[in-house]
This record gives C-alpha cells, sequence and structure tokens, in this order.
C-alpha cells in the first residue's frame, strides 16, 4: 500500500509544485537513497534492470532515487531538470506477467531519460510496449502487480495508470493523489490504442461511451483491501482543506496523517485489515505493509529541493534536505534485510519498533521536538538553495546527523514505557524482529 500526491502551483503557497509520497513495502524491506551522476554510453550498450536486460540510452540525466534496496529501480526519485515520479501497485483483470520491467523499473528510467513529465509518460508506455510490466515485487512473499504513477515538473504533472499493455493518462492541475486503485474513469487525455476495445471484447462495458477505466479494469478483490479508496479521499479531503496554501510542510504532515476518511484516527496496533497513508503493518494477511520511507520535493524552476526520510513511518521520522547535485550524507551500508546498527534505516528502526508499544502516547512525547527539528532544517534549506554544492551538502550531512542523534535520545526515553498494544499486533512484529536479527 502507498500514497503518491501532488499539489500543482495553482495550489501550493509559494508557486512551486509539490510532490510527495509514502512507499509501503514488507517490514523488513530496507529503504535506501542514493544518487547516480548522469553519464554517456556508446550506442550498442545496455543495461540490467531488475530482471531483464534492455538497450541502454546513450545519455542518462542525473538521479535520486529513493528505493527498496535489492530492486534495480525505485519507488520515488527526482532527476536534474526537475522531474519526481513516485509509483502504485494496482490490481487489475488482466494477467500479470511472471518477468518483464517492474514499475519501480520503468520509474527509474523515466528519470534518466525523460527532461518532463509529458516526456516520462511517453518513456513508461513506449517501453512497456516494448519489453511489457512483469515480475515478482515482493522481498520475502511473492507479489504482482501492475502500475500507476504520478509525474511532475515545475511546469506540469500527469497521472498515468497501468493493466498489462494497456494504459490511460491525464494532465493534473490543481491537487491529486493515487493510492493503489485505478483513478481515471473516462475523463483521460491519452491511452492505448485497444484501451477502449479490449474492454469491450472482454464485456466490461458494451461499447465505448459506456466505458470507463476503473470500473472496467480494476481486479474488485484487491482495490478493496488495500483501502485505497479511504486513503484517497482522506488525502484529498487534507489537502483540498489548504488549497492554495501547501507548502513540504502540509505534504509532510499528509504522509504522517493516521486519520480516516470519516476523521477519526487509527490506532497503529489496529486490525488485521485496512491501511493509513502513514502505514504500520499488523497482523496479517491483509495489514502486511508498512511505510518504509518518504519523500518531499519542491519543484522550483532554479533550484529544486527534495526532503527525505531515509527511514520507516514519517511519524517517528525527520524529513531532511538533499539535493541532486550535492552528496548525499554517509548513512551507512546499504541495508538490508537484516539488522545493521551501522545503517541508518536498521538505526531508525530501534525508535521506530520501540514506538510500537504505544504508539501514540509515545509518538507524542517526542513530536514536539521532531517538529521543532524539522521546521529548522526547511528553513534552512529554502535559505540555502542557491548556495554552492559544498555548503548545501554540508548543511545536508547536518540535518542527518542532528536527527540521528535525536532519535538516539527518543530512543532512549521510549525503551522504559511499558507496552500498550494488543497480542496480535505483538505476535506479528515479535516475528518481522526475529526474522531481522533485531536485538531484544
Amino acid at each position: 500500500m502507498c500514497d503518491t500526491l501532488v499539489a500543482t502551483r495553482e495550489a501550493t503557497k509559494n508557486g512551486g509544485t509539490i510532490f510527495a509520497k509514502n512507499s509501503d513495502r514488507e517490514p523488513n524491506e530496507a529503504h535506501h537513497i542514493v544518487n547516480f551522476p548522469a553519464a554517456d554510453y556508446e550506442a550498442d550498450s545496455r543495461v540490467k534492470c531488475t530482471y531483464i536486460e534492455i538497450p541502454q540510452a546513450r545519455h542518462t540525466f542525473a538521479v535520486l532515487l529513493a528505493k527498496p534496496f535489492w530492486i534495480w529501480g525505485a519507488e520515488m526519485g527526482a532527476n536534474e531538470h526537475g522531474l519526481a515520479i513516485g509509483n502504485e501497485a494496482l490490481f487489475t483483470k488482466v494477467s500479470y506477467a511472471k518477468n518483464g520491467l517492474l514499475g519501480m523499473d520503468l520509474l527509474r528510467l523515466a528519470l534518466e531519460r525523460a527532461a518532463t513529465a509529458r516526456e516520462g509518460v511517453q518513456v513508461i508506455t513506449d517501453l512497456m510496449a516494448q519489453f511489457g510490466q512483469g515480475g515478482n515485487h515482493g522481498l520475502a512473499h511473492e507479489t504482482y502487480y501492475h502500475n500507476s504513477y504520478i509525474l511532475a515538473d515545475p511546469h506540469d504533472a500527469w497521472v498515468l495508470e497501468t493493466a498489462g499493455p494497456h494504459w490511460a493518462a491525464k494532465q493534473i492541475k490543481g491537487i491529486y493523489s493515487i493510492s493503489n486503485g485505478i483513478t481515471i474513469e473516462n475523463d483521460f487525455d491519452l491511452a492505448s490504442p485497444e484501451l477502449v476495445s479490449f474492454a469491450v471484447k472482454k464485456g466490461w462495458c458494451k461499447n465505448e461511451s459506456d466505458f470507463n477505466f476503473a470500473r472496467c479494469y480494476s481486479d474488485l478483490i484487491f482495490t478493496h483491501f488495500s483501502d485505497c479508496r479511504k486513503r484517497r479521499t482522506r488525502s484529498v479531503e487534507l489537502l483540498s482543506a489548504q488549497r492554495g496554501q501547501i507548502t513540504v510542510e502540509t505534504m509532510m504532515n499528509v504522509l504522517r496523517d493516521h486519520g480516516q476518511a470519516d476523521g477519526l484516527q487509527r490506532a497503529a496496533d489496529d486490525g488485521i485489515t485496512g491501511a493509513d497513508i502513514c502505514m504500520h503493518a499488523g497482523f496479517g494477511p491483509i495489514r502486511i505493509s508498512q511505510t518504509v520511507g518518504s519523500m518531499v520535493s519542491y519543484l522550483d524552476v532554479d533550484a529544486p529541493l527534495h526532503f527525505v526520510t531515509g527511514t520507516a513511518a514519517p511519524c517517528t521520522s525527520i524529513f531532511k534536505p538533499v539535493w541532486l547535485d550535492a552528496s548525499l550524507p554517509d548513512a551507512g551500508p546499504v541495508p538490508v534485510e537484516t539488522f545493521d546498527p551501522a545503517a541508518l534505516f536498521w538505526r531508525h528502526e530501534l525508535l521506530h519498533r520501540s514506538a510500537l508499544r504505544d504508539h501514540e502516547n509515545l509518538v507524542n512525547t517526542f513530536s514536539s521536538g521532531r517538529d521543532q527539528l524539522e521546521r529548522e532544517f526547511v528553513a534552512k534549506a529554502f535559505a540555502a538553495r542557491t548556495k554552492d554544492a559544498a555548503s548545501r551538502s554540508k548543511l545536508s550531512a547536518d540535518c542527518f546527523a542532528r536527527a540521528d542523534e535525536a532519535e538516539a535520545e527518543w530512543l532512549k526515553d521510549s525503551r522504559t514505557a511499558p507496552s500498550n498494544r494488543n497480542w496480535l499486533h505483538f505476535i506479528a512484529w515479535n516475528r518481522h524482529n526475529r526474522n531481522a536479527r533485531i536485538p531484544q
């Protein structure tokens, strides 16, 4: 389960497009922040993606990626031209291919090869047509799905939703969010050639005038249990309430939200079904995803700026600034599925998983300090946007170090607090901790 949001310049306070995403994966599927410089390649070069090899582009743009450690592609990222993309799992009636390009591979390929959101739509759909989308997306559990995307640049934004080789896309103005369900109905601007005729042939609609992409192509069971409609309703409500005044802090708060469509707050250990924007895994087999990383991007024409957690659960994390043209802070070795105290992701997991013992009360003990530190980081990052790369790299490293120190202090306090959660939640996380070899 994931959520991807965008507010174009018509809806933001300072006139820049703002992109945001939570990456929800398996609880031990460590999240990694990495950047790659622009590069040139020989005409016959090839690139090995997660499962298949395809021809490499002659030139690739510099990219910042937030990704599962074991996958070539990424769940979210941005490039040197200010293009940001996030992807979502979609469950459709079209069969899933066992091999091909993962949605995350397509996302990275688009960032490396496209300068604008519209070009990104073209890159993804061309590659889908040539190589197909498919393959296992899961680390410990085989998972197959199709993909949707929000693509945003300083001037433009698009939503692209796919079902096997079929797809539809539309331009976005204002606010938009996607949450593991097809949102486009019959109001698309672009579509694959057989999108409608295939649905008619399958008997999913009577004719072209009866066609509705979401209704015709959605797998109702998996789409229902993803809770995508409730999550999307919630995120749209939160963004709509601040339309015209949306800032990066607005997006950070939405990504941290545990509210429901009815406005009630959901406990982290509540139930075995359902999903929140800030997602915490439960007992399963349905509530099994965990927000493992988050990203907010301010896509200004002259000086784009990105904020990442690099850690799980934005409610227990701090967003820190990073830039494509400035070196990333040292977050330790690339994290894998087992605990490593030298890796930033796993150091933070000690706090996150300790806080789950009494989530609401324990997060409340440090949320004011978290927000105060984050506000300072945001203010300093915006003030530094036009400074040289070395200065911005130093600021980024300082923010990561101070966040790490603060989280270590919060961990000391949370470890002594008694547990207050249901036994199913305890069993689930005890299993995750054993599998990750986290010390008790």
